[in-house]
């Protein structure tokens, strides 16, 4: 990929892709899924603020990392504007932001890149119906479109675009500079984002129609589980019967030593 920053893609070399081969995007929460997807190749990974660390740059290795400012505990301009400004100073690539336009265009003026949210966007999902498909009509389609360019004008670089019918989104993307970050939105967008949990099959809650599962991690967590109460049972029964600890997990001491500590005792 071109223009290469730190070994990464950067906003211009993502930009260069844009209707050249579509990204590929992670929702982590784990220095190991974050180490997962950077060795398999991911493009982009979605990390939110609280789990962002240098120990989580450090796991994503060459990914492109979008950084999640949290809506609603982010309240004011300052607020995102000292957030994104930290999500930076530890690496990131970028920041997603779903507040107003006013904290976008504030954060794209400090050079910061920024990712908005149109279509279906979960925190704010009462004004279009729930969590439901937008863009289903004529009217919902060109609120999207509307929406996108509002982005553009704001200066965010790029859109996560959620549940949209796919060929509105292949439609908008013909239409936009924004780098759009596709889930559910069909093959047409810039990137296919997907949630690890979904991926590796272990979801907690609904699991989205545009999900797909590529492992069985909910079966293997839970077979790690009960292996974890038999070992802790096992180790209960060996307290209590005398077998742990046993000679070979203890320290030893000479016949003469010990014989030499009880008589300093008195």
């Amino acid at each position: 990929m071109s223009g290469l920053y730190h070994n990464r893609p950067t906003v211009a070399g993502l930009r260069a892709l844009k209707g050249k081969r579509q990204l590929t995007m992670l929702y982590v929460d784990s220095l190991e899924e974050a180490e997962a997807a950077a060795e398999a190749g991911i493009d982009v990974l979605s990390i939110i603020a609280p789990v962002w660390t240098p120990e989580m740059r450090a796991a994503a290795g060459d990914c492109f990392v979008q950084v999640g400012l949290l809506y609603g505990e982010l309240v004011t301009a300052e607020d995102y504007q000292r957030a994104a400004h930290a999500a930076m100073q530890v690496g990131g690539d970028c920041v997603y932001c779903a507040s107003n336009l006013g904290t976008v265009e504030l954060l794209a003026s400090d050079g910061i890149p920024v990712v908005g949210h149109v279509g279906l966007i979960p925190s704010k999902a009462t004004w279009t119906g729930g969590f439901r498909a937008v863009g289903k009509t004529a009217e919902g389609a060109l609120k999207v479109m509307e929406d996108v360019r509002r982005l553009e004008e704001a200066g965010a670089f790029g859109a996560e675009l959620e549940v949209v019918p796919d060929r509105v989104a292949e439609e908008i993307a013909a239409r936009t500079g924004l780098m759009l970050f596709g889930m559910g939105a069909g093959k047409h967008a810039d990137a296919q984002y997907l949630f690890a949990e979904d991926v590796l099959g272990y979801t907690r809650g609904h699991r989205p129609r545009h999900a797909k599962q590529y492992r069985d991690f909910r079966a293997e967590y839970a077979r790690l589980q009960a292996e974890r109460v038999a070992a802790f049972r096992e180790f209960r029964a060996d307290v209590e019967s005398g077998a742990y600890p046993g000679p070979e997990h203890g320290v030893a001491i000479s016949d003469e030593e010990l014989a030499a500590f009880r008589a300093g005792l008195g």
